[in-house]
């Protein structure tokens, strides 16, 4: 069976299981980027030097608690959860609407998407507001450019030749 060569704009065959990594996934969706470790890192090193680093870290403290199993477990993490983000004494208290509302007793029968409102706040303003000021960071873009001269260097190339050898035969 004979399967003609694809070639992408620049010559170079093309396959259509390359699958993008790094920072390329990255700028394709806030989604991609909190799905790769090394994106919330860089993510979380930005969030930082804009003082709202408690945005992606309650987000990320959501999906942690969805996953939670047993109600004393979920009780334990969402009162950590409360006090960590939610509660006015809040040490990284996030911004959400309808704060003043929530109470403690909210605590006593958790159940796992009882945050999910507060999450899906917390990740648009991620998304329409420091997500695309991050694509434009220094810190992204220096990640960028080291990624490409890893790609471009003699060794990822002699081994892309050698896995191109293999594979067209």
């Amino acid at each position: 069976v004979f399967f003609p060569e694809i070639n992408d704009s620049e010559g170079h065959p093309s396959s259509s299981h390359q699958t993008l990594k790094g920072t390329s996934k990255w700028a394709t969706s806030l989604e991609n980027l909190l799905e790769d470790p090394e994106g919330v890192k860089r993510f979380r090193e930005f969030l930082k030097k804009e003082f709202s680093e408690e945005n992606v870290l309650f987000w990320l403290a959501c999906e942690e608690f969805k996953k939670t199993q047993g109600k004393k477990q979920m009780q334990e993490k969402a009162k950590e959860i409360y006090m960590t983000f939610l509660s006015s004494k809040a040490s990284s208290q996030v911004n959400v609407e309808g704060q003043s509302r929530l109470s403690e007793t909210i605590l006593e029968t958790p159940h796992p998407l009882m945050f999910q409102k507060l999450q899906d706040q917390i990740f648009n303003l991620m998304k329409y507001d420091s997500y695309s000021r991050f694509l434009k960071s220094d810190i992204f873009l220096n990640h960028k450019k080291c990624e490409e001269q890893e790609e471009n260097s003699p060794e990822a190339q002699t081994a892309a030749k050698r896995a191109s050898r293999i594979y067209n035969t």
